[in-house]
């Protein structure tokens, strides 16, 4: 009930409240014609309160003026009236019906402004979600070869982009297609995937897509809050269509770890819910009531119902320069980093004087960052050690991943400022930013069945060595016989040092 119709019901009943203050000083009962000669504003039901609907009808006798075949007509017809026009009780929103916030924060036009609910949000979104059959005819890098099934979802319908988890898109050379609500299936060609986080982007031609019309799926990282309800929706356990329910409890998580030698993803913080996804539900996107992707669904743990998103402020980076048709910079020093709490870096000798100014320009932020490994013979190596506490880049303070990372993907080729508090002192160091992409693995040799390529960022930092050597992904008759399994590194054939591909050939 708006303000105006408020204020009208209570002009309405005020005249009835005034005569039932005169009628209660009647002396006597023969005084009632009175009564009935004055007319009243009565309601015809509950109903008028929130139309406005009033209606005027002829005052009845009091009450106690009835003899007892009155009065039970009169109760009689109380009863009916009950049954009629039973009270108007307002239906009020459920938790999963109400916004999480206001549409002007949450970035909702005028148009859609309402109560929210989540099943016209999922009809709408299953069409623009999709199950992946993809197969890797070679193993490559990180990856085996096999086939696997996984989901996407459209994040550019007329471009035709959809939206994936990298370990999905996969370095590997894939043959993949995706299947659209309607059963519709389109080729996919592998357009981008990030050498650390776990997104990339396939490409599908929206010509073939003939009998439905995809949509795209906004991405809104800014979104993502604890304690809102989200739904991840995608092909988890194979079944197509799963629709998994749960409310994000961490924005902070470190990466998960899925094994020495395994793709994993590093220098990110990871989204927690307990939503229980599966094999198959890969890139999933996760969405809040307004249909929106706060983030991408990317693993879970075995132990438990927990699962690991990855936060969409990169991937909405990338997303916006592969629209424009631009490469992706992408930097590195080649350290990892870990966000720390207060209590942990003034273990590590953080001044108050730090803290408390970082407290007051990031309020909202409980920690800092801190130096956690530096790979042998990189950028970093001699001028960052681990434990070091990053204060600033190049003059400017700061606090999280994405601010480093955008430092680093603008710094391509020159020399980056990094500001460190290491013990009881300040330092300050500039180190070369390296190109990633010239570390990152393009090609392959096959060998006697097996297949080596350059050893890629990926696998060094899990292995803690330089990034320089042959990688063996598939070790085939010939280098298994020689004791080359999956996983090795050949650094010399003979004399012969092999840092790269070219030198192995």
């Amino acid at each position: 009930m708006n303000k105006e119709e408020t204020s009208r019901s209570s002009d309405t009943a005020r005249p009835n409240a005034q005569r039932m203050r005169s009628d209660s000083n009647i002396p006597h009962p023969s005084e009632s014609a009175n009564i009935s000669s004055q007319r009243i504003r009565r309601l015809s039901s509950p109903s008028a309160l929130l139309h406005g609907e009033v209606r005027v009808r002829r005052a009845s006798l009091k009450y106690a003026d009835a003899g007892l075949a009155g009065r039970r007509r009169s109760l009689a017809y109380a009863d009916l009236m009950a049954v009629f026009y039973p009270p108007n009780v307002m239906s009020q929103p459920t938790v999963t019906e109400t916004p999480f916030e206001s549409a002007a924060w949450e970035g909702v036009a005028d148009t859609e402004v309402g109560v929210a609910n989540w099943e016209p949000m999922l009809e709408k979104a299953i069409k623009s979600i999709v199950s992946i059959k993809a197969q890797c005819v070679r193993s490559f890098d990180t990856e085996t070869s096999g086939t696997y099934n996984a989901t996407g979802f459209v994040v550019d319908a007329e471009a035709g982009l959809i939206l994936s988890n990298r370990h999905v898109v996969n370095p590997a050379p894939v043959v993949a297609q995706a299947i659209f609500s309607n059963y519709e299936e389109v080729e996919l060609q592998a357009v981008y995937r990030d050498p650390v986080h776990d997104f990339g982007f396939f490409r599908f031609d929206p010509a073939r897509l003939r009998f439905m019309q995809a949509e795209s799926i906004r991405l809104a990282p800014q979104k993502a809050k604890v304690g809102m309800e989200i739904r991840v929706v995608g092909n988890d356990a194979g079944e197509k269509l799963s629709i998994l329910a749960g409310t994000l409890a961490r924005l902070d998580r470190a990466a998960p770890e899925y094994g020495v030698g395994e793709y994993n993803d590093f220098n990110t913080f990871y989204l927690q819910a307990a939503s229980g996804t599966s094999g198959g539900s890969s890139g999933s996107p996760v969405l809040d009531i307004y249909g929106d992707a706060v983030a991408l669904n990317a693993g879970g743990s075995t132990r438990a119902a927990s699962s690991f998103y990855l936060p969409l402020s990169r991937v909405k980076r990338a997303l916006d320069l592969i629209r424009r048709g631009e490469c992706v910079p992408r930097g590195t020093i080649q350290a990892e980093f870990e966000h720390l709490p207060y209590d942990e870096l003034r273990r590590l000798g953080l001044d108050m004087s730090i803290e408390t100014k970082m407290r007051e320009a990031f309020p909202e932020s409980q920690g800092m960052l801190a130096v956690r490994t530096v790979l042998p013979q990189g950028p970093a190596d001699g001028s960052l050690r681990s434990g070091d506490i990053v204060v600033s880049i190049d003059g400017q303070p700061v606090i999280d991943f994405v601010g480093f990372e955008a430092r680093a993907d603008a710094s391509i080729g020159a020399d980056l400022c990094v500001g460190v508090w290491r013990g009881d002192k300040a330092y300050e160091t500039c180190v070369r930013v390296q190109d990633m992409d010239a570390i990152t693995p393009h090609r392959y040799i096959e060998v006697g069945g097996g297949v080596v390529n350059s050893l890629s960022y990926q696998v060094a930092r899990s292995y803690g060595i330089p990034a320089a050597g042959v990688y063996v992904a598939s070790s085939g008759h010939v280098l298994s016989s020689a004791g080359a399994w999956r996983g090795t590194v050949i650094q010399t054939v003979g004399s012969t040092p092999t840092p790269d591909l070219d030198s192995f050939a």
